[in-house]
This record gives C-alpha cells, sequence and structure tokens, in this order.
C-alpha cells in the first residue's frame, strides 16, 4: 500500500458517530511498516494532505472535549469514621471555610498571649456597625455627628471605619475634657449617638441628660455588658441603652428562620434555623463545586419553587453570594415554561416531578435517532465529559435545550427521589451538569449531594462537608445498620435547634447526642454515595405482616405513560393495596384512542376498559422496576382532577398530603374494599 493511497483513506468524521480520534486510532495502525519519511519521495499534493492530517489532529487535540476530573476517587466517596473524633475536629476548626486576610487588630487578655483580627473582618465588622447604626437613625452623611467616649481598643477603630465607610463624622471623647466641655461638644455637634467602651462613661454622660443639659442625646452603644440598672435609668431619661453585638451582625448560634414544615400528618412544626446553620450548608455545596462549578455574576437563577421552604432559599443564598441574578416566574405555575424561556436561567433548581414531566415529553418521541442520540452522549458522560457543543446536540438536542432557555449549565434536582433512568436520560439531552442532593428543613437544606464527576444514577451522593451522616438499626422492618441499611440520621452545623415551643416534638427528632433522625431508610453503596430506599413514617403493615412504602410505589407508578399523579393506600386489615391515578391530560386522550377507545377526559375516567388498560400498564411497570406482587395496587379509581396545592392535596414542595388524601378519597377507598381486588 503505497502512503499516498493510504493517505486518501482517510475520512476524519464517521458516519457511526465515532468522534475524529476514533477514527484516527483505527486508521493510524494501518501504516505500511515498510513507510520511512527518508526513502518516501512525496508528491506536492501528498505534503499538503500530510499537512492537513497534522493541523486536524493538532486541532482536534487542542479543541476536544475534556472529561470533568472528580475531586476523589469516586468509588470512596465517603469514609466510615470515629464520629467523635471528627466531631472534635469540625468544632475546633469553625472558620473552615473563611479565607482570612493577614492580621489587622491585636488585643490581648491578662496572662494570654495576642490575638488578631484580620483586615478582611475589620473591614466586614465595620460594614455591618455602619448599617447598624443607621438603623438606628443616623444618617449617611457628613453632617450626621457620631460620639465614641472610649479608650484605645480594636472596637474603637471598627467604629471609626464604621462611621467613614457610610459618610458620617467621628467625634471623639475623652475624660479629661472636663463635664462642661463635654456638654458643649454635644450640644454643638447635636450628638445623638455615642458609643461607649465602660459603664460608668456611659453614666456620666445620663447625668447629663437627666439634667437636661444634652437634649440631644439618645442612644448609648456599650462595648461590654451593663448592668439592668443603667438600662432603666435610660429608659427614664429617653436614652436607648445598647450593647454593641445588637447592632452587630448576629452570631453563628443566633436564630435567623423559624420555617414550618407544611407537613404532610399532624400541624405544621417550626423548625429554629440558625445563622450558622445556613452558613455551612451554603458554603459546603460551594465547597463541594469547587473547581468544577463557580456560579458567576452573568448567571441567573429561575425562581418559582416556595420561598417558604430551605431549598429555594439556600439556592438564593448561593447566588447572591457571588453577585448573580435571580429571576422570579409570573406566579403562574403553567406560565413557568415561557417564563423560562424568557428568562434564559443558567441555573435551574427543580423537583423530580417537573423532570418527569420534561422526560415524558421529549422520550415520547420514539424515534430511533433520538434514542441512538441518547446512547452516544451518555457514552460520553461515563467519560466524563459533559458538554452542549456536540454533533448530537447541534442536531437533535438543541430543540430541547432552547424550550429551557439554551443556556442552562448546572441543575440541581431535590425534594423527592428521582429514577435514574430520567436521570441519565436529561443528563444527555440537556448536556449540562445535574446534581441530586437530598435533605430536609430540620438540616437546613441539604446533607448530601452528588460528586462532580459522577455521572451514574440511583443514589443522592456523599454527604456535605457540614454533615456527618450514619445509619441506625430499623428492628420492625429488618434493617441494620452493620448491613449498611437503616434509618438515616444526621449530624453537624447544618442541624437546626429545635422546633420552636415544642419540646416534645423536638426530642422526637433530636436525641440526646444532637443526632437528627430523618425517618428516611438508607443505604450505603459500596462506593461511600447513600441511596433512599424507603420512608419510615409513612410505612405500613399489610394483614399478612408485609411492609408497605407507598412513595417508592408511586414513584414507579408515574413511569406510566398515562399516569400523572398517583396515591397509593394500604390498611392493616386488608390484604392489598389500592390507589387513586390522575391520568396525564396531555397524554391520555391519545393513549385511550391508541387502544380503540374513544372519548373526553371526563368520559374516559369514568370507563372500565379504560381502567383495565392503566392497571395493565402500571403492573407491567412495576413488575419491570421489581415491585414484588403486594407491592402492587390491585385496584384503583381514576379521578380527573390533579392534586395540587390549591386543592388542598399537596403541600408547597409538592408531596402528597396523605391524611387529607385519605379523607378526600375514603368513599372510593371504602368502596374498592367492599369488593375483592379486580
Amino acid at each position: 500500500m503505497q502512503f499516498q493511497d493510504w493517505l486518501r483513506s482517510l475520512r476524519l468524521t464517521g458516519g457511526d458517530g465515532k468522534s475524529e480520534m476514533d477514527n484516527l486510532k483505527t486508521l493510524l495502525p494501518s501504516l505500511p511498516s515498510s513507510f520511512s519519511l527518508s526513502s518516501l519521495s512525496l508528491s506536492p499534493s501528498s505534503i499538503i494532505g500530510l499537512g492537513a492530517l497534522a493541523s486536524l489532529t493538532t486541532y482536534w487535540l487542542v479543541t476536544r472535549p475534556r472529561p470533568i476530573q472528580p475531586p476523589c476517587d469516586l468509588q470512596a466517596q465517603s469514609i466510615s469514621v470515629q464520629v467523635t473524633v471528627l466531631l472534635l475536629a469540625i468544632l475546633t476548626n469553625s472558620n473552615m471555610f473563611c479565607a482570612g486576610n493577614g492580621p489587622c487588630l491585636g488585643f490581648r487578655k491578662p496572662g494570654e498571649p495576642y490575638q488578631w483580627i484580620s483586615y478582611t473582618e475589620v473591614a466586614e465588622r465595620a460594614q455591618v456597625l455602619g448599617s447598624g447604626l443607621l438603623a438606628k437613625g443616623c444618617k449617611p452623611n457628613p453632617q450626621q455627628f457620631v460620639g465614641i467616649f472610649a479608650q484605645n481598643r480594636p472596637e474603637w477603630v471598627i467604629a471609626e471605619l464604621a462611621c467613614y465607610t457610610f459618610s458620617m463624622a467621628l467625634v471623639p471623647l475623652y475624660d479629661t475634657l472636663g463635664l462642661e466641655a463635654m456638654v458643649h461638644i454635644l450640644n454643638l455637634a447635636e450628638i445623638s449617638m455615642v458609643i461607649c467602651d465602660k459603664e460608668d462613661k456611659a453614666e456620666s454622660l445620663l447625668k447629663n441628660k437627666e439634667k437636661g443639659v444634652t437634649p440631644t442625646l439618645s442612644c448609648l452603644v456599650l462595648f461590654s455588658p451593663f448592668s439592668a440598672a443603667l438600662l432603666e435609668r435610660g429608659r427614664k431619661c429617653g436614652v436607648e441603652i445598647l450593647q454593641l453585638s445588637q447592632i452587630m451582625p448576629p452570631k453563628p448560634q443566633d436564630l435567623a428562620v423559624v420555617c414550618f414544615t407544611s407537613g404532610t400528618t399532624g400541624k405544621p412544626k417550626g423548625a429554629m434555623i440558625t445563622h450558622g446553620n445556613i452558613a455551612s450548608n451554603t458554603s459546603s455545596v460551594i465547597k463541594i463545586l469547587e473547581g468544577y462549578f463557580v456560579i458567576r455574576q452573568e448567571d441567573v437563577s429561575i425562581s418559582y419553587l416556595p420561598l417558604a421552604h430551605m431549598f429555594e432559599r439556600m439556592i438564593q443564598v448561593s447566588m447572591f453570594c457571588h453577585g448573580a441574578r435571580v429571576g422570579f416566574y409570573q406566579g403562574d405555575i403553567s406560565l413557568l415554561m415561557d417564563d423560562i424561556k424568557t428568562l434564559k436561567p443558567t441555573f435551574f433548581p427543580v423537583v423530580p416531578r417537573l423532570l418527569n414531566r420534561i422526560y415524558d415529553k421529549v422520550s415520547a418521541t420514539h424515534h430511533s435517532f433520538l434514542h441512538y442520540a441518547v446512547r452516544r452522549k451518555q457514552a460520553e458522560l461515563s467519560s466524563g465529559v459533559v458538554r452542549n457543543n456536540s454533533m448530537w446536540d447541534r442536531l437533535i438536542f438543541n430543540k430541547i435545550q432552547a424550550s429551557l432557555g439554551g443556556n442552562l449549565r448546572f441543575i440541581l434536582t431535590a425534594s423527592a427521589p428521582i429514577s435514574p433512568t430520567v436521570l441519565s436520560f436529561l443528563r444527555a439531552t440537556l448536556g449540562c451538569l445535574i446534581f441530586e442532593g437530598y435533605g430536609q428543613t430540620e438540616c437546613t437544606a441539604g446533607c448530601t449531594f452528588s460528586m462532580p464527576g459522577d455521572w451514574s444514577a440511583g443514589h443522592v451522593g456523599a454527604p456535605l462537608p457540614c454533615a456527618m451522616v450514619k445509619l441506625t438499626d430499623i428492628p420492625d422492618m429488618n434493617y441494620c445498620a452493620k448491613n449498611g441499611e437503616g434509618e438515616i440520621c444526621i449530624r453537624g452545623h447544618s442541624v437546626f435547634r429545635g422546633y420552636l415551643k415544642d419540646e416534645e416534638r423536638t426530642g422526637e427528632a433530636l436525641d440526646a447526642d444532637g443526632w437528627l433522625h430523618t425517618g428516611d431508610v438508607g443505604q450505603w453503596l459500596p462506593n461511600g454515595t447513600l441511596r433512599i430506599v424507603d420512608r419510615k413514617k409513612h410505612i405500613f403493615k399489610l394483614s399478612q405482616g408485609e411492609y408497605i412504602a407507598p412513595e417508592k410505589i408511586e414513584n414507579v407508578y408515574t413511569r406510566c405513560v398515562p399516569v400523572l399523579q398517583v396515591f397509593v393506600h394500604g390498611d392493616s386489615l386488608q390484604s392489598y393495596l389500592i390507589g387513586v391515578v390522575v391520568p396525564d391530560p396531555e397524554v391520555f386522550v391519545d393513549w385511550a384512542k391508541e387502544r380503540g377507545v374513544v372519548g373526553s377526559y371526563e368520559e374516559l375516567c369514568q370507563n372500565p376498559d379504560v381502567k383495565k388498560a392503566v392497571l395493565e400498564d402500571m403492573t407491567a411497570v412495576g413488575k419491570e422496576a421489581g415491585l414484588k406482587s403486594f407491592e402492587q395496587v390491585k385496584d384503583f379509581y381514576l379521578h380527573p382532577e390533579m392534586f395540587s396545592v390549591s386543592n388542598g392535596l399537596l403541600t408547597p414542595t409538592l408531596k402528597s398530603k396523605r391524611v387529607d388524601l385519605r379523607r378526600v378519597f375514603s368513599e372510593q377507598i371504602a368502596q374498592m374494599y367492599s369488593k375483592s381486588p379486580v
């Protein structure tokens, strides 16, 4: 074979979907063994061809997609640790996520070495103290005079910088001025606020106020704690007495928000979330993504999940930390897709229910070319490459990506389990990072997070840096921690303080060692990731003693084409399951027509033949997903109206309100159990 013939045989773009380099790797070994540049007489066209090959090879090497390198060994994403040792390390390293500056202001206590406040912290304290002064009535202009009556200490300088930050003027006061001079200064500058270091200085200022000689004085701020007597004395003469910490930023242990869980049973519980909870949870996610996904100022998130819940709030805190944007939907969920197309978000927080709808619409296109393209993209994912500029994206997936604005870089799904099939499919078609997290309000938001570079599915990742996770035995359900399964328990800086004015339920959630008992059942996988397998709270027994996890079954059944929503119900006096099924109005009529049944959506819900066909479809999907016979529903009621927040059947986070569903459909439930199963 002549070199010229071999060169002409090269085809840099294969028709089998392989990359250019795949083809080169196949062709290069075919180079004749006798080939030698020194003995070869090349024609001009051959030289040009060789140059073209070299150029293309160089171009490919420079522009080829590069896989994401995971931050840890994906086969060991979490490790078993001695809890007390790790907790001690965390507690003694509370600034693990802070990036301090050089030392700026130093101070010491008797017999102790100097402690230092960094430049960064000094600037931050000055900013917040200045904000506190404004909140207490000071005006941000040079005509606003603020007195300071104290000895040299770091707070003196911080107070000075606070005034400068907001264009206020500082007026230093000192003991040797004398009473008459002090009164003159306070009145001449019309000083309403004075910052003091000790109680005796505050008392001397109050004495002048009581005499009526300093009428403008209205507020004293002390560096140190003060007596109740001083507070009362100030109240009597119209002077507010505050400690510096009261107008400084809150401490990590201070309460930030009381987030009432919507609850699927019973009255809502007020989860007390601290500033430290929020900071640790946010910084943990940022730390996990460091080097793989950095939020930029030009990033924008679509806000439609309820702000009354922590998931959306933590997303927004993360965006604000990086100066990014948050665009709000119009308030009508039916217009959400239009809002997304207009906003073109780069960051998309979702719940699995929404991803399921997207998957159903896309996968309904039974085009062999589509599914082949998905497999090719999934092959790239398995090697760590995430992109939206491949040939398959340009030919097929760009329309799907455009329906979500066309700019997505990051999707985070939480709130409920998502099918591995759906997750893998959307990672391929959307061409962006899709992570899955797990958590609950009581641990601020997330406690586990899928690792960058791990594009497998069927788990919720490894513990975040802010959380320790362990599994505990559930004897009644035959779950044993020694087998790597049991109730998920969480401890760490993101775990809440308890429920507001509810010691009993706080004691049920938090044990004596500070572990939060989630009520979820988990399983450790060999690579250190966590899989959610059951829900302890909603587990019930059938009459034959079999335990049922209804939410797991419902997640399986929603994979059926005609099914939009499912409520699975069981009774300890009954031997089988029943349910309530809401058909998908967008596909139900056509689906029934394909099976020879014609009618309106409402008419089809009452048609026994349609019901039988739906049951067969659900049973087949359930069997394929591995549901046992006793986990399959034997009868159900077709309901034409969606479960929603407005009709009281879903929580604001779109979870089924099981107590209300049982009440609303009590008549249908009784009727189904009054007859033999279908």
